[in-house]
């Protein structure tokens, strides 16, 4: 008889079995996960505190930024764990929450990369109703919004991971529980939820990139109208860093998700699947601030308030 709960628990056979490439990996991780949190945070608190980045785009920045703590959260330190202790053993319960987790932050951030596209297309190709249209209610609807199309789009496929039998292995060719593996160890027939993530992904992929290359196409023409070689530059530069992000953020997951079948070669998934949860969100940060001298001054004033008669480079020496 076939029974999902004939299987309570299940062992995650991560990304190698080599002692010495699991030290390594669990060095690089670690540091990821600290500079992700530390960057990421430090983006949230600086919005919060500082008067000069109560606008639109920061309001978002602070919204990705939260994201990005929570994707990465919802895996690493569960990998970190597996790691360090050698217990690969996850329960079915905090397997399918995973999912779940890992799914919908994933998802809320294509949304949020997307409403930031037209921020950035309102900001170059409309100024003088930029402030009008980006008021702080629009902004915290647009927000919401993200969250709860994204909640009516992945709850049928979670539903239909609920339903999924195991009973034959338990075993998890993952470093973290996804829906792919979990496929390929099931009894089900998974023909339907394949195609529902198929799906799922391609509409998401395919709606959010073409609002995303409409919004940069009206703003690069725009650009290209301004008078001054000095304001096209610096209104490609206000845009570059999300530009570096999307290329990051879709050409990962396109490639992980938007496949013909869950019985593909895993090998690479997971190193991708490696990158995208630990490298992007460690990234983002600083390719949000290393250009953006808001961002930078508040930093420098919020030390300074710390640190009387220092800022960051008194800090630096």
């Amino acid at each position: 008889m076939r029974n999902h709960t004939a299987i309570i628990t299940f062992i995650l056979l991560g990304l190698t079995d080599d002692p010495q490439l699991q030290v390594l990996i669990f060095i690089f991780l670690v540091i990821a996960y600290l500079l992700s949190i530390t960057g990421n945070l430090t983006i949230i608190l600086l919005v919060l505190v500082d008067s000069h980045l109560k606008t639109a785009m920061y309001y978002f920045l602070q919204n990705f930024s939260f994201l990005e703590i929570s994707f990465t959260s919802a895996c690493i330190p569960r990998f970190l764990y597996s790691l360090s202790t050698g217990d690969r053993t996850i329960t079915y319960s905090a397997c399918l929450s995973q999912v779940f987790f890992i799914y919908l932050f994933a998802v809320v951030e294509f949304f949020l990369l997307t409403i930031m596209s037209y921020d950035r297309y309102l900001a170059i190709c409309k100024p003088l109703h930029y402030v009008t249209i980006m008021n702080p209610r629009f902004c915290k609807t647009l927000v919401l919004c993200c969250w709860m199309v994204t909640w009516l789009l992945i709850s049928p496929l979670f539903i239909l991971i609920l339903g999924l039998e195991f009973c034959d292995s338990n075993a998890v060719d993952h470093f973290a529980c996804d829906a792919n593996p979990l496929m390929k160890i099931s009894c089900s027939d998974t023909g339907l939820l394949e195609q529902m993530v198929i799906a799922c992904s391609v509409v998401i992929f395919i709606v959010t990139l073409v609002c995303v290359v409409l919004s940069y196409v009206y703003i690069i023409r725009t650009i290209l109208r301004f008078p001054s070689a000095q304001q096209r530059k610096k209104a490609f530069s206000t845009c570059s860093s999300h530009m570096i992000v999307l290329s990051m953020s879709y050409g990962s997951c396109i490639f992980i998700y938007i496949k013909p079948s869950a019985k593909d070669d895993s090998v690479m998934n997971k190193g991708i699947a490696l990158l995208t949860t630990s490298i992007s969100p460690m990234l983002s940060p600083f390719i949000y601030t290393l250009r953006n001298k808001q961002v930078i001054q508040a930093f420098n004033d919020l030390v300074i308030k710390l640190y009387p008669s220092q800022g960051i480079r008194g800090l630096l020496k």
